[in-house]
């Protein structure tokens, strides 16, 4: 981790970095240090070599046709969701999938939970399940939709068909395309970017009203960010960036730093301008 950005890879190349077990509480450890170090504005997960993410490891998919069924939530902590990853979409700081290969499957879902998805022009993404037998798994039949809509989703995940970079920006999947040597670099300067010129406390309430009103009439939204919005004026946040743009100088706003216990329940700390 460096300051402003963790960069967070799925290293299993030989693997096309299909996850077991291990490799999903590595990637949970990795992600809660970064949401404790205030250091940190934002987060970049990538994969080794020539995939992303494959999604379930081909020994653990071949065992599990023989075993009997196992809820998801097995893998979750607390009062999660049953979904893979779902704890990315509580994560209070902003998290990018720079996606350079093959993204199938759990991998797809992977992508799916994080807030951004840049992609290198060789990316390909596959939701895979109904060629497996398999359902709209870890959540997709709820956020996919939202993101992309309820045709394009429905397409997607019947088809389980090979969709390109470029197409999948063009659905609203994936937000930027470029070159496979500009790929992380890219995202690691739009977290920059974030770093110097906006609130990290402010990024985190806007990603939290962005998901709850989701599920919210338009009135109840209303009120909720009316009344966020008079505690941000009273913020020292609201403070400096008044200051900063009267003064013509680039704004110092307190970086953030969330622990995350077992039970999920946050401890907010806070840290020093940068």
């Amino acid at each position: 981790m460096t300051d402003p950005v963790a960069l967070i890879t799925v290293n299993r190349p030989d693997k096309l970095n299909a996850f077991r077990t291990q490799t999903m509480h590595e990637l949970r450890d990795a992600v809660n240090r970064a949401v404790a170090d205030d250091r940190v504005v934002g987060i970049v997960i990538t994969g080794a070599g020539r995939a992303f993410c494959v999604g379930l490891d081909a020994a653990d998919l071949a065992a599990a046709v023989d075993q009997p069924p196992r809820s998801t939530s097995e893998g979750t902590e607390g009062s999660e969701p049953p979904a893979l990853f779902s704890y990315l979409l509580d994560v209070p700081k902003p998290v990018i999938a720079a996606v350079n290969g093959t993204c199938a499957g759990g991998g797809f879902v992977l992508a799916m939970m994080c807030d951004l998805r840049f992609a290198s022009d060789g990316a390909a993404f596959h939701t895979v399940f109904s060629k497996r037998g398999l359902i709209a798994e870890h959540g997709t039949s709820w956020l996919l939709p939202r993101l992309i809509g309820v045709s394009r989703t429905l397409d997607l995940l019947w088809s389980s068909r090979r969709v390109e970079a470029e197409e999948a920006q063009s659905l609203g999947f994936v937000d930027r395309v470029t070159t496979s040597d500009l790929l992380v670099s890219s995202a690691v300067e739009y977290v920059v970017a974030l770093a110097e010129n906006t609130s990290p406390r402010s990024l985190q309430v806007i990603k939290e009203l962005v998901h709850r009103h989701l599920d919210l009439p338009w009135p109840a939204a209303a009120v909720e960010a009316d009344e966020a919005m008079q505690r941000s004026v009273r913020s020292d946040d609201f403070r400096e960036g008044v200051a900063s743009f009267m003064e013509k100088r680039p704004p110092r706003f307190e970086r953030i730093a969330i622990e995350v216990s077992r039970d999920r329940s946050p401890t907010v700390m806070t840290g020093g301008p940068r």
